[in-house]
């Protein structure tokens, strides 16, 4: 990797929308194990990170991905997100700071497994996410971060929940595969449950359409029925299927740090611009 390009991108900053009172929540949520949903997580707040924004990324997943591949060790992960949802934390005393400037996690251990077991039927145990957030501004008068992106687990189950109740909307990373669809509509209905009974402001954001290879039919197939089906709801980016994004977990960095000039890398960039402009969308009066 060039390392004067890492430096210029991630240092650079661009001209976005107005800074919100508030930091924007999306939670990245697909019930289906291995869409890229981390992958997308931690590059996609790395690329918002490279054009001037605050980015903290929530690490909702026992299996603590987002964490690991954002290069927290887990001697460093003595105060999680599990501590935070059963209330023996704070969500600040969850943060570290990261080698990549302007994010930040909040990180995971193998104890989110037994949330629903520890919550049991606890009245506010959808909210412990959105009050944990809530509280971490308190006092404040403009917001520490401008994004917070929850890395969700890979099932619809309590710890998804959170999420949804939290967020301000949820983007869904689906893999250009047969059964991508079939996956879609299951999450959307639980997206309509949870505005329906806890969350009515929810949106979708996007979709945004992963590993995709331009020379498989398939995939070209399956793009077309899901911006049929979710028209534009789906994002003009598509991160394709590269060996590049797949080796940055290894070495703790998202793959804006370890090659910046591969194709993954430039696919992340351009997606982080959309999330942008529709965000400049809906703050146009």
């Amino acid at each position: 990797m060039d390392d004067g390009g890492h430096e210029d991108v991630i240092e650079g900053r661009a001209d976005g929308p107005p800074k919100p009172a508030r930091p924007r929540i999306i939670a990245l949520a697909n019930q289906k194990g291995g869409v890229g949903k981390t992958t997308t997580a931690i590059n996609l707040g790395t690329a918002l990170a490279a054009i001037g924004e605050r980015v903290l990324i929530i690490d909702l997943d026992p299996q603590g991905n987002a964490s690991t591949g954002l290069g927290i060790d887990h001697r460093s992960r003595s105060v999680s997100t599990y501590d935070v949802l059963i209330g023996e934390a704070s969500l600040r005393e969850a943060i570290v700071a990261t080698a990549v400037p302007r994010v930040a996690i909040a990180t995971s251990t193998m104890d989110l497994a037994g949330i629903e077991v520890e919550l049991g039927q606890t009245r506010d145990r959808a909210f412990r996410l959105r009050d944990a957030i809530t509280r971490l501004d308190a006092g404040r008068s403009t917001p520490e971060y401008n994004y917070i992106l929850v890395d969700c687990p890979p099932s619809l189950n309590l710890l998804t929940v959170n999420a949804m109740a939290a967020a301000d909307a949820i983007l869904v990373p689906l893999q250009c595969e047969f059964f991508a669809l079939e996956g879609l509509s299951q999450l959307l209905q639980t997206v309509e449950h949870v505005r329906s009974t806890l969350n009515p402001a929810l949106t979708i954001h996007g979709i945004v359409m992963t590993m995709f290879d331009a020379r498989n039919n398939l995939s070209n197939q399956v793009v077309a029925d899901v911006r049929q089906f979710m028209g534009d709801k789906v994002y003009t980016t598509m991160i394709p299927r590269n060996v590049r994004i797949s080796e940055a977990p290894s070495f703790g960095k998202p793959v804006l740090v370890y090659d910046l000039k591969c194709a993954g890398s430039e696919a992340y960039l351009r997606l982080a611009t959309e999330v942008i402009q529709r965000e400049r969308d809906l703050q146009a009066p």
